[in-house]
């Protein structure tokens, strides 16, 4: 029998059954749909932190003890010491200590609590910052341990909701500050917490703590564009100078963080995308059912069919053009709803990246043509799978038997 009869069949067969057969599909529309979905708006997010993350120098380090993100424990390992020993390293440029200042923050009515950070101008040029109004930290603002602030765009709006911040004194702690400038706002909600930071002069930072050994923070940049190699001149350094014999290389030996926001990156990129990958896994469960919905169908179509099965064998079709059919009406059947499933994804997802765009600012809809032919393919497999078994029952059937079905 020709091809073109055993696809003629086929599509007969399926226009006879309309309805089912739309409904047969439904499950892979569903399916096909969750999986472009999830990886199309797992990757928009993926992309949409890349991009914060990235707003930072990738030659940009930081340095600080183990026990900062470690409530209750001993937070003090980085001495003066250490900052003058990386400072002399040929790997590095743009060191920028801090001193972590807890003080409330007040004009007039209005307070705050924001991170204080006792720093120095290189912060601004590490941690890639630009100015909006005033000017940033001086070296002689360091030196001559001057009372002036830079404020954070959200600190400043906190502060000064209707005023010009510039110029005006503010409360920190017991003493007056003077603000001197207002940094560019990130535009981003992931930033908001970088946007309320407010830096004052490493010295002044230094006499309000009463800091003569230790320092919280360390940021700088590698110098020559070998991340690595700076990497490993800090750590090298660090465990020599904290006495630290730790020739495995084991970090969990270390009493510090050293690591460049590229590094950061890399652990973002890598989480971000395994959470894409898990609710990819997932939403293809559905992928599963549709195909057991397709087989479900196709087997009861095969008994309602068993007459025309048998007539076709008698007027001369074979085994594999039965076979045949019944696998071209089942990947038909998956591929139009894997179609109808990937606009309707595209669709809902670019819907639902505007909604967030609007909450967040600054996303776009990421999709790839990988994410759109791998639910396809896998959908077309899918329907060749499951439609396998009702496919060879019923070309098993003998002719005789087939139209003697009642």
């Amino acid at each position: 029998m020709l091809l073109s009869d055993t696809i003629s069949a086929a599509m007969e067969g399926l226009h006879r059954s309309r309805l089912r057969s739309m409904l047969t599909t439904l499950g892979i529309v569903i399916g096909v749909g969750s999986v472009v979905l999830m990886v199309s708006v797992g990757a928009s997010f993926e992309r949409y932190i890349l991009d914060q993350v990235e707003s930072f120098s990738g030659d940009t380090f930081e340095i600080h003890a183990k026990g900062v993100q470690d409530i209750g424990k001993d937070v003090l390992s980085i001495t003066f010491g250490d900052l003058e020993a990386i400072k002399d390293l040929t790997t590095v440029q743009n060191v920028a200590p801090a001193i972590f200042l807890t003080d409330r923050i007040s004009y007039g009515r209005e307070e705050i609590a924001p991170f204080i950070f006792g720093t120095t101008k290189e912060i601004f040029i590490n941690w890639s910052l630009k100015i909006d109004q005033g000017r940033l930290l001086t070296d002689g603002d360091d030196k001559g341990a001057k009372s002036v602030t830079v404020l954070g765009s959200q600190a400043a709006e906190d502060l000064f909701p209707n005023e010009n911040p510039l110029g005006k004194k503010i409360t920190v702690g017991s003493r007056k500050f003077t603000v001197v400038g207002v940094i560019e706002a990130m535009g981003s909600p992931l930033a908001e917490q970088m946007d309320s930071i407010v830096y004052v002069p490493f010295s002044v930072a230094k006499a309000i703590q009463g800091r003569s050994t230790y320092i919280d923070y360390i940021a700088l940049q590698s110098k020559g564009g070998d991340n690595e190699l700076t990497r490993r001149d800090i750590v090298a350094l660090l465990r020599q100078r904290h006495n630290i014999d730790n020739p495995e290389d084991d970090g969990d030996k270390d009493d510090f963080y050293a690591r460049s926001f590229e590094q950061a990156m890399e652990i973002i990129n890598t989480v971000t995308m395994s959470i894409t990958l898990f609710l990819g896994l997932i939403a293809g469960i559905s992928l599963l059912v549709g195909g057991v919905g397709i087989m479900n169908i196709m087997l009861v179509s095969v008994t309602e069919r068993t007459k025309e099965i048998g007539l076709r064998k008698a007027v001369g079709a074979r085994r594999i053009d039965i076979l045949l059919q019944f696998l071209l009406e089942a990947i038909v059947l998956t591929l139009i709803g894997g179609v109808i499933g990937v606009i309707g994804a595209i669709g809902l997802g670019l819907l639902m990246t505007a909604v967030a765009n609007k909450l967040l600012g600054g996303i776009t809809y990421a999709i790839t043509l990988t994410s759109i032919l791998l639910p396809l393919i896998t959908a077309i497999v899918v329907g060749l799978i499951f439609g396998i078994y009702p496919a060879r029952k019923a070309a098993k059937l003998s002719p005789i038997e087939a139209m003697g079905y009642e």
